[in-house]
């Protein structure tokens, strides 16, 4: 390749190519050919390819059997769709397939959808039947019937009576089931004391006296146990000022003989032990207490108060409920004994009345007597007039406390 040959066409001699730019076009041709020439890779070169494939391999291998395993467990919603999962790509860097992505949403939204329509259906129940739903909720095994939420405490009058929307019966494990009692206080907590301020006179701590002995009154006579039995309510005639003769002396008369004239019903709840007997030990109450000036001073006190007594024939294994239910509006006066003749720390009696609700009418042996309506035995006139609800709280009516008159629900 040394040689230069002769180029066609062109003269010869002088105007042939100088010998070293011809050597130096020689050179570059024999290096570029010997660069661009391929080279076998040595054994070094070969072993870390192999060992770099081999990994790959195995990297492939675990993302398919990860991506089998993930497939197995939405086989059944693949099933139901008609999808061959077995015929994707593995997809092992992507995550779950769109289809797993979108089954997935596609359960979520009917869970929610149908835990809405639950939702819905329990407010419906709750909202038309709310003793109903209690009953559901608890399983029946409410035994107190207690477990509705509780009523605010009443602080005025009401001006409309409680909503008609109660249809269930007492049984003996719910006696208050279908009755606004179910949502009054239990007992004596029902009975709530205002706050005490000074008034007519008398010293902040004198008015609160005046109120706890109030409450303490309402308590012995309409929720003792003993009172209840027909025993005789000790610790509020005690209340009672003893210069109220007249009054002591009708009261005593009263639960040693009473009649007609002289009924302790006019200011003590009783039934007979032998007829009747509570149902749990629970009297549903609710009312309110409220305090003012005395007339020629003190201080008067305006307690008015339901009481729901759920009741069984005392008779064994009768399982009838009836429930009778006793409004008291009492008004009583504390006084100063330096300005007014009375003794200090006791109660003087203004005002009682009452109402009874689920009561035969006109027997007065001092005993309240509950109507069962099975009770083929029950005596006394039929009641009269228009049905009266005996929980509407608004203010006492004349033909409520007098009188022998229909109800519309106990």
């Amino acid at each position: 390749m040394s040689e230069k040959p002769p180029i066609s066409g062109e003269p010869s001699g002088d105007a042939s190519l100088p010998d070293e730019i011809w050597e130096r076009f020689v050179r570059d041709t024999e290096q570029d050919i010997r660069a661009s020439a391929p080279k076998e890779p040595s054994a070094r070169a070969r072993m870390v390819t192999e060992r770099l494939r081999k990994e790959q391999e195995v990297a492939e291998r675990a993302a398919r059997a990860d991506k089998g395993r993930r497939r197995s467990r939405w086989r059944g919603a693949d099933a139901r769709k008609g999808k061959q999962r077995g015929t994707e790509p593995a997809g092992w860097r992507t995550g779950p397939a769109w289809q797993e992505m979108n089954g997935q949403a596609g359960r979520r939204r009917r869970m929610w959808g149908v835990l809405g329509i639950l939702g819905c259906a329990a407010l419906l129940l709750v909202a038309l039947n709310p003793s109903r739903a209690l009953s559901l909720l608890t399983g029946g095994d409410s035994s107190d019937g207690n477990t509705a939420a509780q009523l605010p405490p009443e602080t005025a009058a009401p001006t409309v009576a409680p909503a008609s929307v109660y249809p269930d019966l007492p049984t003996l494990k719910e006696p208050f089931r279908g009755s606004p009692a179910l949502q009054y206080a239990d007992g004596a907590a029902g009975i709530e004391v205002p706050e005490a301020t000074a008034v007519g006179g008398l010293s902040k701590e004198e008015v609160a006296t005046a109120l706890n002995n109030t409450r303490a009154l309402l308590v012995d006579a309409d929720l003792a146990p003993a009172t209840l039995r027909g025993d005789r309510p000790e610790a509020a005639l005690g209340l009672i000022d003893p210069q109220e003769k007249d009054e002591v002396d009708h009261l005593n008369t009263s639960l040693a003989k009473p009649d007609k004239k002289n009924d302790p019903l006019l200011m003590f709840t009783r039934f007979n032990p032998k007829e009747v007997a509570l149902v749990g030990d629970v009297v549903k109450t609710r009312g309110r207490m409220t305090f003012t000036k005395a007339d020629g001073g003190g201080v008067a006190v305006h307690a008015d108060y339901t009481f729901v007594y759920p009741l069984k024939q005392a008779a064994p294994g009768s399982e009838t409920v009836a429930r009778t239910i006793v409004r008291r509006v009492l008004d009583v006066e504390a006084s100063d004994p330096s300005v007014k003749e009375s003794t200090a720390g006791k109660l003087w009696i203004v005002r009682s009345d009452e109402s009874f609700a689920n009561d035969v009418c006109e027997v007065d042996d001092g005993y309240l007597h509950p109507d069962f309506h099975d009770d083929t035995t029950a005596s006394g006139p039929t009641p009269s007039g228009s049905p009266v609800d005996p929980y509407d709280r608004r203010e006492l009516s004349a033909d409520r406390s007098k009188g022998c008159y229909l109800t519309s629900r106990t």
